[in-house]
């Protein structure tokens, strides 16, 4: 069977493995107290090119961003997405079982395009009578989309003015962004989303680590007592260092970059494909993941061979699905469903 269906069904990248291997007998203080920690922190603010920035290490995304909205927000206020945003529709009420209220927006492409949020603040903060609604304090946004789409660095910068304007927090979902930072014709880097997010998560566990976010504040003091918070939301790993070590890796020789390319170059070739033997695109992705249109029937025949992911309904007789690569696609199974499509 080939797997396509995600970006985390394989477990680490090598190297991993081996570090823990050579250091499973060391010991180590907890909480995110090592050295080993404090080593891939350095790296990861060497690679933003922000040497002042916090950087707290946590388990997986939903966790993070549950641990860093309720952070970021007071208890009356909530944050603004787009409708097809990961809080939004795929965390089961994480960020609202947190008190705070996700304010759904219109999105183009899984984008919150300036103008929308320009818009809506526009309204809400004109609006006599806001005292009685939820208050609006920060906008998510993921990097890529639900839909592999990417923000340029000047729609990321239209949406920071537009954060400065109304005293709105900017909070990068970066569980891809390996893929996103890798992907052809994009402009955003790491430096560009430190000067521009209050908070942002480069994502291990899509992106080559067995389990595990990194958390960046560019600006330190942005949350304070966040390691008590982590610690309150049940999401302070004891033993650090598992994950320390998995960043300490991801960011030597740029390997986090180099995987993440990989995985960007067989999703093209394979979606190539696709459209050299006839089949539509539903949504054009520079990304790892690739949403295609097929007839049902060839549907339920791949899915003999093929597992990918259901994505919408197109008509009564063709479904949007999605095939994702990750950093350890072989080409060999891409070239193997190219000759099954």
């Amino acid at each position: 069977m080939l797997r396509f269906e995600s970006d985390y069904t394989e477990g680490c990248i090598p190297q991993i493995l081996e570090r823990l291997q050579r250091i499973n007998f060391e010991k180590n203080p907890g909480y995110g107290t090592d050295e080993i920690c404090e080593s891939a922190k350095m790296k990861i603010r060497k690679a933003c090119n922000c040497p002042d920035a916090e950087i707290y290490f946590l388990v997986g995304g939903t966790q993070t961003n549950s641990t860093v909205l309720d952070g970021l927000l007071q208890k009356y206020e909530a944050v603004i997405a787009p409708k097809t945003g990961h809080i939004a529709c795929h965390e089961a009420g994480a960020i609202e079982d947190s008190g705070h209220k996700v304010i759904e927006l219109p999105e183009q492409n899984g984008k919150l395009l300036p103008e929308t949020l320009q818009n809506y603040a526009q309204t809400f903060f004109g609006d006599v009578n806001n005292q009685h609604m939820p208050q609006p304090a920060a906008v998510y946004i993921s990097l890529p989309t639900e839909y592999g789409t990417l923000y340029t660095a000047a729609e990321l910068k239209e949406i920071r003015k537009i954060c400065d304007t109304y005293n709105l927090k900017l909070f990068v979902d970066g569980a891809r962004l390996g893929y996103g930072l890798a992907a052809q014709n994009n402009d955003i880097t790491l430096e560009i989303l430190s000067q521009n997010a209050d908070a942002f998560y480069i994502g291990g566990t899509k992106v080559g680590a067995l389990f595990g976010e990194a958390v960046v504040f560019p600006k330190p003091g942005s949350v304070p007592h966040f390691f008590t918070l982590i610690k309150q939301h049940g999401a302070l790993l004891a033993k650090g260092w598992l994950l320390g070590v998995q960043f300490d890796e991801l960011f030597t020789d740029d390997l986090y970059f180099k995987i993440a390319k990989n995985a960007v170059i067989l999703a093209d070739k394979m979606e190539s494909a696709f459209i050299n033997k006839g089949y539509k695109t539903f949504i054009s992705s520079p990304t790892n993941q690739k949403f295609i249109i097929l007839e049902n029937s060839k549907m339920k025949e791949l899915e003999k061979s093929v597992t990918f992911s259901f994505w919408e309904k197109y008509d009564e007789n063709h479904t949007v699905v999605r095939f994702a690569t990750s950093w350890a696609t072989k080409e060999d199974d891409v070239n193997k469903l190219i000759e099954l499509i």
